[in-house]
């Protein structure tokens, strides 16, 4: 196939198993390329592409990668010295960031691309679910599994290209959206940015990238916005009457959300939102926003948002019984697990609201390590495993106790993996929360058979 100036027969992937990575992968694959690459472990969803005919190893070991690439495709997340990467670089090979390569892909389709420090996904998801729903069919590049499709990939059969842009490490800027939405942009990923306002800067530019005659969508109250008032726009809150799109009578009604939607003038009655967390309206109404611009019927929007699942990973329910209620949640940023506690709060008000949670960073941890000690003091309970460090070397001084030692409400221990097991299998919780963006979620089989023998209260 042809990329840009590139002809590509064969592909290698340094980081195959990451959730974006895994999405190209699979959109080159069935491109007709051939696909191989590493990863440093074997998860379910390395086994998936394995499956799909993708050989992938777990070695650092230039032994076993492809010396007949035509393109080497790598994740921020690999450090520069890794030995794979080092060997392509050293040998001629055209080497890129996966921000680079997914750039070139939507560069000739009309793109949407949904930016924001959360929200992103499962905006992303909802989009891509709608324009699926009526007919309407974009390659779709997702940053989770969807769990109508199971998958974070689908290909299209027009120039429509729906992709979740990420900020960290400016990997947004490769892309030049008909369509953006910016869902939020607290300060994050200050190990690359340095200072919120140069992250702000960074959305900005993304903003200006918008192609002649598109729109950005984006969350009403965010800060910066005079910068773009030259972009034909529009905004969004969850109950703000002054903004273009809108919800009202929001209710809960047997564990789902039902609401009105009010879009520039227009009355969308009686949604029904299956996955929790009252943020997901707000997300859905982004989404909406998105649709609408696209020319999809009001009829076709309500079907889809009604028939929407959710996203693997953000407020997933594992459990959902009387005796016992689990949630497994992706977030990673202070503002993302004070947005979930309070939803499950919301939806659970008269239970124990127990949380384990793994931090992701020590930078993460060490610039806002207060901010999460304040989201997390809204549960009752909190157990704190070590910090998965990703891609990163320890921080002196850094560790799940920097955030212990600020919160104020409330109990709070800090334990490692199979400690958290045994206190989840001795006080068997009727409301619990697993969330961190590391390898916690790995937990869950063996949390889930602690509950197939009959449970009671905390």
């Amino acid at each position: 196939m042809k990329l840009g100036t590139l002809d590509i027969n064969r592909m290698y992937f340094i980081g195959i198993g990451g959730i974006g990575m895994s999405a190209l992968a699979r959109y080159f694959r069935e491109q007709g390329v051939m696909v191989s690459g590493y990863d440093r472990v074997e998860t379910a969803l390395t086994r998936q592409l394995e499956q799909e005919g993708i050989f992938i190893h777990y070695e650092e070991d230039i032994g076993q990668i492809d010396r007949q690439a035509d393109c080497v495709v790598f994740t921020p997340a690999i450090p520069p010295d890794h030995a794979e990467l080092l060997y392509y670089r050293h040998h001629g090979y055209p080497v890129f960031k996966r921000s680079e390569i997914l750039g070139m892909i939507c560069q000739p389709m009309t793109t949407i691309a949904v930016a924001g420090t959360h929200g992103k996904t499962t905006t992303t998801t909802l989009i891509a679910h709608i324009l699926r729903s009526c007919g309407r069919s974009s390659y779709t590049f997702l940053g989770g599994i969807s769990v109508n499709y199971q998958s974070n990939y689908w290909k299209g059969e027009e120039p429509l290209v729906v992709v979740e842009a990420d900020e960290y490490d400016r990997s947004f800027l490769q892309l030049e959206p008909y369509i953006a939405v910016i869902t939020a942009m607290d300060p994050d990923h200050l190990d690359v940015y340095g200072t919120g306002e140069a992250m702000q800067d960074a959305y900005v530019q993304f903003a200006k990238q918008i192609k002649p005659g598109g729109c950005l969508i984006y969350h009403k109250g965010l800060p910066r916005t005079a910068e773009w008032v030259s972009l034909r726009s529009y905004n969004y809150h969850l109950s703000d009457t002054t903004a273009d799109v809108y919800a009202s009578d929001i209710r809960i009604e047997k564990g789902c959300y039902r609401f009105h939607v009010h879009a520039q003038g227009v009355l969308i009655a009686d949604l029904e939102l299956h996955t929790g967390g009252s943020y997901n309206i707000e997300n859905a109404l982004a989404a909406i926003a998105v649709a609408r611009e696209l020319g999809v019927e009001t009829s076709q929007i309500k079907q889809a948002i009604n028939s929407f699942l959710g996203v693997k990973r953000r407020f997933e329910y594992i459990l959902r019984r009387d005796d016992v209620v689990l949630i497994d949640d992706y977030a990673h940023h202070p503002a993302e697990l004070k947005a979930l506690l309070s939803s499950v709060r919301e939806l659970y008000p008269d239970r124990r609201l127990h949380v384990a949670f793994q931090p992701h960073l020590y930078s993460r941890t060490r610039d806002l390590a207060k901010d999460f000690a304040e989201s997390l003091d809204l549960a009752d309970e909190v157990w704190l495993l070590p910090i998965y460090p990703a891609r990163e070397l320890p921080i002196v001084g850094v560790s799940s106790e920097s955030i212990a030692k600020y919160m104020q409400r409330a109990e709070v221990r800090c334990m490692d993996k199979q400690a958290l097991i045994s206190i989840i299998r001795q006080k068997r919780p009727t409301l619990l929360v697993i969330v961190g963006a590391g390898d916690i979620d790995q937990l869950i089989p063996a949390i889930v058979e602690i509950y197939q023998t009959t449970s009671h209260a905390a």
